[in-house]
């Protein structure tokens, strides 16, 4: 049984493949400035940082020019109004659940463990993509990157769920795929296992040394 009160998770890469879908959102935006597609395991890489950052990084990429450039640019507003569209159509469609996310996330909650999730992905793709897989009922906090004013690595927005359910950080777990979560738990003053099969830009996440690396969520059993 699970020795905590609170678990975090992070979504992308650690609940949910997404980058197949994400990656249909990018070239669909693509395709409207005539620029050429990318392959997903491309975007897999630039996963992490929340959509916007993501679509930055696609425009620099395939119009060969600079992220700097991109970020300064009269067209990525409209960029970004687009993607947003075409991802809000796109989120649920090719994307999976990891094994055993389901079990887990309802076992934790028979428990009584509160569950809350920590993503850098703007909170109305979270949500529509938590409804696409039938989770939107399974946690208690959700934390979007634009749900405070700032997102991971920084730590408010697991302050804010210790807080909201008045736990102290050392009965508080989180759970990701990436550098960004072992920094944004040790910045908490929290445990941090991490899932192996993650996007994590392509590193091995072990080299982040969480507390512990876990085959898959069910670890948490």
């Amino acid at each position: 049984m699970t020795p905590f009160e609170l678990v975090l998770f992070d979504l992308d890469g650690t609940l949910i493949d997404t980058a197949p879908e994400i990656a249909d959102a990018v070239n669909d935006t693509l395709a409207r400035f005539d620029l050429p597609h990318v392959s997903v395991a491309r975007v897999a890489r630039w996963i992490g940082h929340g959509t916007h950052e993501l679509l930055v990084q696609a425009l620099a990429a395939q119009g060969e020019t600079g992220a700097g450039i991109v970020r300064g640019s009269d067209s990525l507003r409209l960029a970004s109004l687009e993607f947003d569209r075409f991802y809000l159509a796109r989120c649920g469609t090719r994307s999976t659940l990891y094994p055993q996310v389901r079990e887990t996330l309802a076992a934790l909650r028979g428990r009584g463990v509160a569950l809350a999730l920590v993503t850098n992905k703007e909170a109305r793709f979270a949500r529509r993509l938590l409804a696409a897989h039938g989770l939107d009922q399974a946690f208690d906090r959700l934390v979007g990157g634009d749900s405070l004013p700032t997102k991971k690595p920084d730590p408010a927005g697991v302050q804010a769920c210790l807080a909201q359910f008045g736990v102290n950080p050392e009965r508080a777990l989180f759970v990701g795929d990436s550098a960004i979560d072992v920094a944004t738990a040790r910045a908490a003053g929290i445990a941090v296992w991490a899932v192996p099969y993650g996007y994590n830009q392509g590193q091995a996440i072990a080299a982040s040394a969480p507390d512990r690396l876990i085959d898959g969520i069910c670890a948490l059993l």
